[in-house]
């Protein structure tokens, strides 16, 4: 496990493209109304790190991910249980015939999945009345990334000679993206040794992965809509 405690930054930029889209402003960047700088959710950068750890780490049971696209989180939490002998009956049973379940399980899932062993996670199914495992704190945590001047989101107005549906007429339709021209992008991070000893047993091959995770996060990344992505340092 890791014995010392990390502070870090991350600078990364965006070329022509949007880093972030907000849902609720029809997917424009992410932008502070009252200061114009761009935002980057916590969120956002990791599933980016996830991604790469899944990538990297495919078949290996020991760096599994918890929050991935597909994958309903009660079926993986299931999955742990079954391992204790749960098997659709109450929780309460599984509690009463094994007092040490609740850290058994929360070591399970953190040896497991590796975004749990770093970030933490939420697990629904193990904050039944009966188990208080369900929320594990995990030692890395991430800021919201801020752009380090002001950026001015632009519009591109796109034509398409294939429409959508048959209208005699028209024979194209519009559509549009939003870009940030250029952004420089700060996040910081930390580490804390104190909740990797005694929660998630996040270890030193977990924080190379980390770094090397953080450093590659955008290159498998790559996407029309977001454009020309790197990390900087």
């Amino acid at each position: 496990v890791i014995h010392n405690r990390y502070e870090f930054v991350i600078l990364f930029d965006v070329e022509n493209g949007n880093p972030n889209g907000d849902p609720d402003a029809d997917n424009m960047p992410r932008i502070d109304a009252e200061t114009s700088y761009g935002l980057v959710t916590d969120v956002c950068l990791k599933r980016k790190i996830r991604n790469y750890v899944e990538m990297v780490k495919e078949d290996d049971p020991h760096f599994g991910i918890y929050i991935k696209k597909g994958i309903r989180l009660n079926t993986n939490d299931d999955e742990a249980l079954k391992q204790f002998g749960y098997h659709g009956e109450k929780l309460s049973e599984l509690k009463k015939n094994d007092s040490e379940i609740d850290k058994k399980l929360i070591r399970y899932m953190c040896d497991r999945y590796y975004d749990i062993r770093t970030f933490g996670a939420v697990m629904t199914k193990f904050t039944d009345k009966a188990l208080n495992c369900g929320q594990v704190r995990g030692p890395v945590q991430l800021g919201f990334a801020k752009s380090i001047n002001p950026i001015t989101p632009q519009g591109i107005t796109m034509t398409r000679v294939a429409i959508t549906k048959e209208d005699a007429n028209k024979n194209t339709e519009m559509g549009h993206k939003y870009i940030v021209p250029y952004g420089l992008y700060r996040a910081e991070g930390f580490i804390s040794a104190n909740l990797a000893r005694k929660t998630t047993g996040f270890d030193e091959d977990d924080l190379a992965l980390l770094w090397k995770a953080i450093l590659n996060m955008f290159e498998n990344d790559r996407s029309a809509a977001r454009g020309m992505m790197a990390v900087r340092k």
